[in-house]
This record gives structure tokens, C-alpha cells and sequence, in this order.
């Protein structure tokens, strides 16, 4: 299958700069003004600097400049516990944060071997899918309120806010749930989801629509994003670029469906993909991706319904804590559940490398055990960093209200980038 099918070139050559996060301003140029963007969080998305050189309104040279966030996260993880460790890839993309549990997650239990009930396998795919949704609703109500169309944010957190009633009734919290463990679930499923859950799957596909009614053919939505932010499918690909920047591009690929993990490979779904390369079709992406993880929740919750009673977190007490109800009556359970928190379990020695598929595109955590009950070395590869790579690239020819667009099209989440 042909990831990038030939089409008529979108441009000529290449737009990537010499230096490819740099867009140099020309020497020639006379009367350019240079003013930052940024780093407050009003003016960008997240704590990014953007060095901007214009010339009247034309943006002639740009500098994304990061740091301001810097967090340390995969060198915290490092002093902390597997266990303990878990709770941190949440916080580095708080938009989709059980997809980066997931991943941490997931190179643990590979690292062990350990096999994870279907129940747990089913469950996370539905919570993949309604984090997906959950960041996607904030990139579009942020992203049209950038470009004036104020009332679509309201209308988008008022379905944000079911997202998390949900999280909050499987994991006691609304956001970094930490309901992914290693070997399965944190808890089993409460009766009260699925109802709610059907509810929100019977109200999503009308709310999608009405974004879909108030935005796709709107007269000034089309002026502010149809042929800005060109990237493409050669430049894309060279970029690194993955998720709805890439599929906006034209590059049909999704770890989802491609290298599938977890039950993605026993559900029905498309991968939506476009070939206008520019701001509209990144937001036609994402629009159509809302619908499709709508269309696998519903199937994952079919498939729940059934699995009533079954085992929700593997059976290997050298790494799952103890059932609750034991705490009250073995004191050996006690003590293990004790030693499981406070000095935490060794994984084998070796190294991983586990990909999945969030809503920015791929993120990819690397971990390497010495056999201890500490990692020895994580490293995250995160879509967000990797995407404002190409602001440069998508900056040609455009005007300084176009930078907004552009910057909003590329979904990125600062916390991942200064991890």
C-alpha cells in the first residue's frame, strides 16, 4: 500500500528552509519589524515564542524558540519507581493524557511479558478513543476562537465536560486518572458507565455535526483556512510529521490500523485522510477523526457489555497490588500491598520501544530497564515537538494572520514539547 499516492505536486520542490525550524529573513528586505509572539499563553498555543520578522503584513522570517515550560519529565521518571512513574507521561500532553499512560504502560507490561485481560484490552481502547475526542473538541474551540468564531468553544467544552464525567466515573478523577496499570485496570468497570457512555455516544455525532453546520462552509472560515499552512505529502514525510498534520497532507497512515495494538485490529472504522494540505483540511481531519473514535466506542461498549464478571487485571501478585477486600483480613496482603507502593516491582533488563497512535499522531515511548525497580532510561518521541518543526515550512507566503491559523493547525501541546 502506498502510503503517499503520486498526485499532482502541490508546489514546486521543496519549502523546507536550509535550517528547517528557521524561516531566515531575506537581506534585501528593508522595514522589517520583528516582534515576539509569545511566550505568553494568550498569544500562542502554550508557552511558545515565536520571533516573528514582518514586512508590512507578510511574515518574512520566523523562529519558534521553546524552554519556557521545561518540566524534566523523562528525567524525573527516571528517579522514580515504575510505579510511581506512571503518573508522569499524563501530565506531558493533558489533552490526550490516557493515550501517554498508555504508552508507558504498555512498554512496561513488554518489558515483563505480562499479558493483559481482553476486558482491560477493550476498556483501554474505549478510554484511547474518548481521549481522542476530549482533544480534539479543545483543538477545535481554541483553534476557531482564534480566528473569531467565538461561540464554537462553548459549544465544544459543554461536550469536554461529558468526556471527563466519564473519566471521572471509571477513575475517581477527572483528568491523569492513572486508571491504566500494569497488567490491566485500576479498577473494574462501575456499573453507571455504560449507560452514561451510550448517552454520550448517542449526543456526539449531532454535536459534531453542529461544528460541522456552524464552520465547513462558512464564508470567513473558508477565507482564514482553505490554502494557508501548505504543506506538502514529500514535505511532510522528510518533517517527521504523523497524526492529522500528516493525513491532512495526503499520507494515508495510522498506527491504529497499520501496526495495530490493543483490539483496534477487531474494530471497524476508517481512517480519514485529505489532500489539500493546508489549515481547512488538518480541521476536516480531525472533524472526521471525532466521528470515526465515536464509531469505536460504540463498538468497544458492545463488546464490554458481554464481559461481565471477567478478570479486568492480570493475576501475577509480584506486580499487581492485592484485591482491597484482602487489605482487612491478611496481613500479608497488607504488607505486600506496602512493599508494591512504597519500593515498587523490578522489571527484566532490556529495552523497548512502544508507539501509539494520540490525536497529535505518533507518540512513542522508549524505555530501557537494568533490571532495578527504577527505569534506567525513557525517552519520549512526541508528535508535538516534532510538528513545530514545520511552522517554518507552512509559513511561506503567509500574513501575520495567518501565523495564528497555522500555529492553531498544528496542535501542539507545549507541556510535550518542553518534557
Amino acid at each position: 500500500m502506498a502510503i503517499a499516492p503520486e498526485r499532482p505536486a502541490l508546489y514546486e520542490g521543496s519549502r523546507i528552509p536550509r535550517i528547517p525550524t528557521l524561516l531566515e529573513t531575506p537581506e534585501a528586505l528593508d522595514d522589517v519589524m520583528t516582534v515576539n509572539f509569545g511566550p505568553n499563553h494568550p498569544s500562542t498555543h502554550g508557552v511558545l515564542r515565536l520571533v516573528v520578522d514582518l514586512h508590512g503584513e507578510q511574515v518574512v522570517g520566523l523562529e519558534a524558540l521553546i524552554g519556557y515550560l521545561h518540566t524534566g519529565f523523562e528525567k524525573n521518571m527516571e528517579q522514580k519507581t515504575w510505579w510511581k512513574a506512571i503518573t508522569y507521561p499524563e501530565r506531558m500532553d493533558y489533552l490526550a493524557f490516557q493515550a501517554n499512560e498508555y504508552a508507558f504502560v504498555a512498554a512496561i507490561e513488554k518489558l515483563l511479558e505480562l499479558e493483559t485481560p481482553q476486558k482491560a484490552v477493550w476498556m483501554r481502547t474505549l478510554m484511547l478513543e474518548l481521549s481522542r475526542i476530549h482533544s480534539h473538541l479543545i483543538w477545535l474551540g481554541t483553534g476557531a476562537l482564534e480566528l473569531g468564531a467565538i461561540g464554537l468553544l462553548w459549544y465544544t467544552f459543554n461536550a469536554r465536560e461529558q468526556v471527563l464525567d466519564l473519566s471521572e466515573l471509571v477513575g475517581g478523577v477527572r483528568m491523569h486518572t492513572r486508571y491504566f496499570q500494569a497488567g490491566g485496570l485500576a479498577e473494574d468497570i462501575p456499573p453507571g458507565f455504560f449507560p452514561e457512555c451510550w448517552k454520550f455516544c448517542e449526543f456526539m455525532p449531532k454535536a459534531i455535526d453542529e461544528y460541522d453546520a456552524l464552520l465547513t462552509s462558512q464564508e470567513i472560515w473558508l477565507e482564514r483556512t482553505r490554502g494557508i499552512g501548505l504543506l506538502s505529502a514529500d514535505d511532510a514525510i522528510a518533517l517527521g510529521q504523523s497524526g492529522p498534520v500528516a493525513r491532512a497532507s495526503g499520507i494515508d497512515w495510522d498506527l491504529r490500523r497499520d501496526q495495530p495494538y490493543l483490539a483496534y485490529d477487531r474494530l471497524d472504522f476508517e481512517v480519514p485522510v485529505y489532500y489539500g494540505c493546508d489549515v481547512y483540511d488538518r480541521y476536516r481531519v480531525r472533524l472526521d477523526e471525532m466521528r470515526e473514535s465515536v464509531r469505536i466506542v460504540e463498538q468497544c461498549l458492545r463488546r464490554l457489555e458481554r464481559m461481565e464478571g471477567d478478570p479486568w487485571i492480570a493475576d501475577d501478585r509480584k506486580v499487581v497490588l492485592p484485591p482491597r477486600e484482602e487489605l482487612h483480613t491478611s496481613m500479608e496482603s497488607l504488607i505486600h500491598h506496602f512493599k508494591m507502593v512504597t519500593e515498587g516491582y523490578r522489571v527484566p533488563e532490556g529495552e523497548v520501544y512502544v508507539a501509539t497512535e494520540t490525536a497529535r499522531g505518533e507518540f512513542g515511548c522508549y524505555v530501557v530497564s537494568d533490571g532495578g525497580p527504577k527505569p534506567w532510561r525513557v525517552k519520549f518521541r512526541a508528535p508535538s515537538f516534532v510538528a513545530l518543526e514545520a511552522t517554518a515550512t507552512c509559513m511561506s507566503n503567509a500574513l501575520v494572520a495567518d501565523l495564528i491559523a497555522i500555529v492553531g493547525s498544528l496542535d501542539t501541546v507545549m507541556g510535550e514539547v518542553d518534557r
